[in-house]
């Protein structure tokens, strides 16, 4: 029998593996494709194959990525430690994504599923002059990521739990967040969710109202999921009726920073000055240097602080992650 890894870790991340394929275009591009800008679109091999189609002479990069993922690779940047749990195949992108993980010192134990079941999921990454970027997603294997694939004895070794909303989309996917939900909270294991896109609020408004009321102790949300999700114009009063349902949130609202809800208390937590050239990816490492504040004993005001640092760096490049460790900047900027 093989001996489980007992070694305490920060934060169990559930997710889709995807791997991004970045490319900048113009505005005309996305009007040309009739794509939704600023959002996620899902579609199947052949739509997305025809946009990667009309990007040939336009220089792509690779990376891996998925919400939940960029988030888990910041909160390892930042110091901390994880599992990360999604579906990739046995394929070229599959093995790219695994070893990026391990670089990372991420664990990310879930078995290859064969080729046949689907390639690894891709997404195209559209960022325009104005630093938006509009994501086209083959969500590919990572659909069949279900309930097998999460591990109580896992889960046991994490403070946190954090599980993406963009798994809402499949109905395997969706009872794995829940299972890795009960399991986080028969555990004693506190439960992050993130709304992920307003696309899903829009669709799942109402289950995620459930969700947040039965399992989470943190919603990570920005200034748009928050105001769609509560009917509601105004920032602070949506911050509110979201206090009503979790103990802490976190609402992130661009150059401004964000607002930070613990016990029914607001408070606004200011950004940092960034030229943004591209804004994929800084929600995501928000939420991951939110999460090792979160689990290193600094109050969420601090750990909010942290996220926004991070977040006002990601910005200013292409691509959803920073390089190497930022560790060492954790307490000056905490501390500032």
């Amino acid at each position: 029998m093989t001996a489980v890894n007992t070694q305490k870790l920060d934060v169990y991340g559930v997710g889709n593996a995807l791997v991004d394929i970045l490319a900048l275009v113009e505005e005309d591009f996305i009007t040309k494709f009739s794509l939704q800008k600023s959002g996620m679109t899902l579609m199947d091999a052949q739509k997305q194959g025809g946009i990667l189609a009309g990007l040939k002479d336009i220089s792509l990069k690779k990376r891996s990525g998925g919400s939940a993922a960029n988030s888990m690779i910041a909160l390892a940047q930042s110091g901390g430690t994880g599992i990360f749990v999604a579906k990739v195949a046995s394929d070229p992108n599959g093995e790219l994504y695994r070893q990026d993980m391990l670089n990372f010192k991420m664990d990310f134990n879930v078995p290859p599923a064969p080729t046949a079941d689907n390639p690894t999921g891709t997404c195209v990454v559209l960022t325009t002059p104005d630093a938006e970027r509009t994501m086209c997603t083959n969500l590919g294997v990572s659909v069949n990521l279900s309930v097998s694939d999460i591990d109580v004895e896992q889960i046991k070794r994490c403070k946190y739990s954090y599980v993406e909303g963009y798994l809402w989309t499949g109905d395997s996917t969706k009872e794995a967040c829940k299972q890795a939900m009960q399991y986080s909270k028969d555990e004693k294991v506190k439960v992050c969710f993130t709304f992920s896109d307003q696309f899903l609020v829009d669709m799942f408004a109402d289950e995620f109202r459930s969700l947040l009321l039965d399992y989470c102790d943190v919603l990570f949300c920005n200034a748009d999921e928050a105001r769609s999700f509560c009917k509601k114009d105004s920032l602070d009063d949506s911050a509110k009726s979201i206090g009503e349902l979790v103990e802490t949130a976190f609402i992130t609202n661009g150059k401004e920073g964000c607002l930070v809800v613990k016990d029914k208390q607001i408070t606004s937590v200011p950004g940092f000055n960034a030229t943004a050239i591209d804004t994929v990816g800084a929600g995501d490492a928000f939420a991951g240097g939110v999460l090792y504040g979160l689990t290193h004993g600094y109050e969420p005001t601090q750990a909010a602080r942290w996220g926004n640092y991070l977040a006002s760096n990601v910005v200013q490049i292409q691509g959803p992650r920073l390089e190497g460790s930022w560790a060492d900047k954790v307490q000056q900027i905490i501390n500032a």
